[in-house]
């Protein structure tokens, strides 16, 4: 793999960029690998990555049944944070926090990490008692955050509206090292690493059925024929209900669309992410300007990924009371992403009823900044059986009544 670096640039540029090289491989399927990874996003390329850095597990295939990085990983708001109250979400997405903040210099690849703060501001009396709680047990996690004032607030980001006749904002949940990635390169450097390691990355190749045998997982059908593995892991998102069918077996969740939408370009005027979780509206400025703004699921299941119109309607006028100087902007587009809601609003991390086959899922709203910290415990669950950062999210915890009630305690849904 050509290292990228600001003199392949120049080298290249004097070349007229003739010498860049694919950055992933596109092979045909083999007959049988180790380890298959179905779904090509940023979980389940993370997932392969670590397999092969952390426990030398090369021969893998991550099967996407459409292009590489076109479900949830590029159709997100990229918000990356840690600052969730109970113990097992606040060690996973701090895990994922600190990977994302070297991720650039391990992939040789600029993810754009843009460490700028991520607030969650309080706009209700419960909302200030809950996210100070919240404080105090990210202290005990060692997940640095503070609660700050309306005053504070309205210094990090000056075009916003403290006063408003509905939603006055009383404080905010502040976390300084939370910030923004970008969604693409996150997926392109993954892929690029594991094509480098001689991980097979196969697009176009949809699942069609899951083959066992006593029990235990043989290999997957797929549009491209019948590939055998060892073990297999699911990876899928808000289609992993429709997979854990063809293995026999169900998860509890449900599947809804959540959208989103991205301003015309304007000068820089807000270099924090705010979260509104009472309105349930979200707003960021990209490096190119874009207002990035998202909002609430659907309130019915379903597998769309084009969005609604009341939905987007609905947070902006929200939003509008609090930052005043986004009412004349128009939108630039609109999109939905299907996510993975389970109960407690908590991810499954965990083995499965058919030995050798492990599923990720249920990350609902908050997938993105996990992608490193799921990748690196799914890693480790599938390479040794089991992991510390997953041994709270087993698909079984819904039986057992042992919830990690993430619903309200993070103040969102995720």
């Amino acid at each position: 793999m050509k290292r990228y670096s600001v003199f392949a640039v120049a080298r290249e540029a004097l070349r007229y960029h003739t010498g860049w090289e694919r950055a992933w491989r596109s092979p045909e399927p083999k007959k049988k690998y180790d380890v298959i990874i179905v779904g090509a996003g940023g979980h389940g390329l993370a997932t392969a990555y670590y397999l092969g850095k952390n426990f030398g597990i090369t021969n893998v295939a991550i099967l996407e049944k459409g292009w590489l990085g076109g479900g949830n990983t590029g159709r997100n708001t990229t918000i990356i944070r840690s600052n969730y109250l109970q113990d097992p979400s606040a060690a996973i997405y701090e895990k994922a926090r600190s990977l994302y903040e070297t991720m650039s210099q391990d992939l040789n690849y600029n993810v754009m990490f843009s460490p700028r703060g991520v607030m969650m501001l309080a706009q209700t009396q419960h909302e200030i008692r809950g996210y100070q709680r919240t404080a105090h047990a990210n202290s005990l996690q060692g997940v640095k955050t503070e609660f700050i004032s309306p005053q504070r607030v309205k210094e990090l980001v000056p075009i916003i509206n403290i006063d408003g006749p509905r939603y006055p904002v009383l404080g905010a949940l502040w976390q300084a090292r939370g910030g923004t990635a970008r969604h693409d390169a996150v997926a392109w450097g993954y892929a690029r690493a594991c094509s480098d390691m001689g991980m097979d990355v196969i697009q176009k190749c949809e699942v069609t059925g899951i083959r066992t045998e006593g029990g235990k997982v043989k290999g997957v059908d797929t549009n491209r024929g019948p590939i055998d593995c060892d073990k297999l892991g699911g990876i899928v998102a808000g289609n992993t209900s429709v997979l854990t069918e063809m293995a026999g077996f169900r998860v509890p969740i449900e599947s809804v669309a959540l959208q989103a939408l991205v301003s015309e370009p304007i000068k820089p005027c807000m270099d924090v992410v705010v979260m509104a979780n009472t309105v349930h509206g979200y707003m960021s400025q990209s490096d190119k300007g874009e207002m990035v703004i998202g909002g609430g699921t659907d309130g019915f299941n379903n597998y769309t990924q084009r969005g609604s119109f009341h939905h987007i309607e609905e947070t902006v006028r929200a939003l509008n009371e609090t930052f005043p100087i986004i009412s004349r902007l128009k939108m630039l587009r609109q999109w939905g992403g299907i996510v993975d809601v389970t109960g407690d609003r908590s991810p499954i991390l965990s083995k499965t009823p058919v030995e050798g086959m492990f599923i990720n899922a249920g990350w609902g709203t908050g997938g993105f900044k996990a992608i490193p910290g799921s990748g690196w415990a799914m890693a480790e669950l599938m390479a040794k059986g089991h992991s510390p950062l997953t041994e709270e999210f087993s698909m079984w915890r819904f039986g057992e009544g042992k919830f990690i009630d993430e619903s309200v305690a993070a103040g969102v849904a995720h």
